[in-house]
């Protein structure tokens, strides 16, 4: 529990690599009530699925050495265009003046690729940042987890 107090009108984002949950805080800062305005999701299967050659070999041009070079992990590089499309998303929605403040939950990676995909704009307007995977919990779980007690909401 982070004790987190999540304003009336002001947006929250639960995210992973694959699922991104918007929502608006209908109620207020002591009984917040969650609603979802917005679910991206992606298709990222497993980088076993996507990847189609073994991984190449490189020939030193000296001697007779030889390495294996590292396969390409699709489904993380996957998870990282997905933090970019969630920046994207929080930009447009700041642009139009849909929130004055915004709580971001994520995982650790999913964390760091927001902050570096994210616009001044959007950044400025954060008011608080949880390292944790919340996005497969309901609405009022996600809303005990945030602010730490449970919520007013009907959800």
């Amino acid at each position: 529990m982070t004790g987190v107090s999540i304003h009336h009108g002001a947006w929250v984002m639960v995210g992973d690599g694959e699922k991104a949950l918007f929502f608006r805080n209908a109620g207020d800062a002591t009984y917040p009530n969650l609603q979802i305005i917005e679910v991206l999701k992606q298709d990222n299967p497993r980088t076993s699925e996507q990847g189609a050659d073994r991984p190449g070999r490189s020939h030193s041009s000296m001697g007779m050495h030889r390495s294996a070079m590292q396969e390409t992990n699709w489904h993380k590089l996957g998870k990282h265009r997905f933090a970019r499309q969630i920046a994207d998303v929080l930009y447009t929605a700041a642009n139009r003046g849909d929130y004055a403040q915004l709580v971001i939950a994520a995982p650790p990676m999913i964390m760091g690729d927001l902050r570096k995909a994210m616009h001044k704009e959007v950044s400025d307007k954060i008011v608080a940042e949880i390292c944790k995977d919340l996005t497969n919990m309901p609405p009022i779980e996600i809303e005990r987890s945030i602010v730490g007690k449970p919520g007013k909401g009907l959800n």
